[in-house]
């Protein structure tokens, strides 16, 4: 495995418990200049687990609170008359970070949910149109609660498919749930915690990286098989979408670099295929144990 990586992988394991495969899987994303959704119900550790990533990578973190009437200005920014300046000066929002939690993104209005479009597949705002860029590393770490809780609305087909990876962080198992208990730390004390994290990496080393996961070999053969899943998928109906095939291949490509490989293997793409593809289609498993690898 990368070392500075695994470095990464253990610090926050010490601060979230028994989540090792949640955390690999939020590290990969970010290394594949991914946006990530997670699905679960308040008090999993969404917003510790995201703090303390960021932390470790050494980049900026930002969080946004979805209400229903939160609006986009309140997420974009917006331009003001400035007496010194004698001109209209814009006034970034807090999408204007390198990572940033959406906090229950389904709470939000559509049309503030879907002021986030341009900048989940862009990496840039418009505002007064006048284009601003956002950072070259910019993730968006969404939570999303269960479609059946109050106040909530389905996220619409087009911005589900802007995420790379849904996944579920899900209960602890009890031993990392008798940890947190004998540890018995609050929200302020975790957050004291989590500063005291010496970061590992820092914005150019992690650009160096995602650029790294780019160059990363895939054998015509696995692009074969990541093509096989993705037409496959279209004969069962509601099928993976061009994006939804170029997420996998480098989501796959990500792993490999995470545990240290030049090329991607079989097992990559096996193991990122569930997150990556189940916000998109119903039965990834029956789909996986169709297509098999040649």
């Amino acid at each position: 495995m990368n070392p500075l990586l695994k470095q990464v992988l253990n610090s926050a394991s010490l601060v979230f418990h028994g989540k090792d495969r949640e955390i690999e899987l939020m590290v990969c994303c970010l290394l594949a200049r991914g946006h990530l959704l997670i699905e679960d119900i308040p008090g999993m550790g969404k917003t510790t687990l995201a703090k303390t990533l960021a932390r470790l990578l050494g980049i900026k973190f930002n969080r946004i609170q979805f209400t229903n009437d939160l609006l986009p200005a309140d997420l974009l920014g917006f331009s003001i008359f400035s007496e010194t300046e004698r001109k209209m000066v814009f006034q970034p929002g807090p999408l204007f970070a390198e990572m940033v939690l959406g906090d229950e993104l389904n709470r939000a209005s559509p049309k503030t949910q879907s002021a986030c479009l341009q900048a989940m597949e862009e990496r840039e705002v418009t505002v007064d149109g006048v284009t601003h860029p956002l950072s070259a590393v910019f993730l968006l770490i969404a939570t999303q609660n269960p479609k059946d809780s109050s106040g909530t609305q389905l996220l619409p087909d087009s911005q589900l498919d802007r995420f790379l990876m849904r996944i579920p962080i899900g209960y602890p198992d009890i031993e990392s749930e008798r940890k947190l208990l004998e540890e018995g730390l609050g929200s302020d004390r975790r957050s004291v915690i989590i500063q005291d994290l010496e970061p590992v990496l820092d914005t150019v080393q992690l650009m160096r990286m995602q650029e790294q996961v780019e160059q990363t070999t895939v054998s015509a053969a696995l692009v074969d098989y990541i093509l096989r899943l993705v037409r496959e998928s279209r004969l069962r109906g509601g099928g993976l979408s061009p994006r939804a095939g170029l997420d996998l291949l480098r989501a796959a490509k990500s792993r490999a670099f995470l545990h240290g490989r030049k090329f991607v293997i079989p097992e990559d793409v096996q193991s990122i295929a569930h997150p990556v593809m189940n916000h998109r289609i119903s039965d990834v498993t029956g789909l996986m144990a169709h297509v098999p690898v040649d």
